[in-house]
């Protein structure tokens, strides 16, 4: 034993008034203390139009299978008006892919600035056709010239501006891609002048 024994009251003693002082002066500090305003989130606090936009990205959000499905409809109708629009107006933005960029535009224009043999097919088929289906030896034979004749005019034309349009093309755009334009313009002069999609931008004689 311990030749001074300590007092029963030490041993089994409650907090101090002054530890009891020191922890509440603590917490009082630390509670009056100024804090960073970024501290408890570790971020900016966003602005309100920031706020709103991610609110409303939020709440249209579709929640369900059926609203998703409506959702994409409907974005998909919007995205084919644009087209439509685009196919009219020639708006480069909205244009479908094989019809975008600068290549294919000036392959539009140089078929839409000159008179091709070829975009009158439809309506001269059309005449030979119904020579052909008249019970006359002669207007059938007729029928029968007119329309190789055609062909062969056509073939020609086709193969001139094939030549022609290929040379401006590697002029205007020697570093880029022309795969396609030329069969592209092609198709295109196959198709009567006002049934084009894209509307033609050039009129007739028209430097493109």
């Amino acid at each position: 034993m311990p030749p001074y024994p300590l007092p029963l009251g030490f041993v089994f003693r409650s907090r101090s008034k002054d530890e009891k002082a020191d922890a509440d002066q603590a917490s009082v500090t630390d509670s009056t203390q100024t804090r960073d305003p970024q501290a408890p989130k570790g971020r900016p606090t966003p602005k309100r139009s920031e706020a709103q936009s991610q609110r409303r990205s939020v709440a249209n959000t579709p929640t369900t299978r059926k609203e998703a499905a409506k959702r994409q409809r409907s974005d998909r109708r919007a995205h084919m008006e644009k087209q439509r629009q685009a196919l009219a107006s020639g708006d480069e933005r909205y244009l479908p892919a094989r019809d975008k960029g600068p290549v294919r535009k000036l392959a539009r224009d140089f078929i839409d600035s000159r008179f091709c043999i070829a975009e009158f097919f439809l309506p001269l088929a059309v005449v030979i056709l119904v020579l052909s289906m008249v019970r006359i030896g002669q207007l059938q034979n007729v029928a029968l010239l007119m329309w190789l004749f055609v062909i062969v005019l056509i073939v020609v034309d086709s193969v001139g501006v094939a030549i022609r349009l290929k040379k401006q093309l590697n002029a205007r755009f020697p570093d880029e891609s022309k795969r396609g334009a030329v069969a592209y313009a092609l198709m295109r002069s196959l198709q009567m002048r006002r049934l084009r999609l894209p509307k033609p931008q050039v009129k007739r004689g028209e430097r493109p």
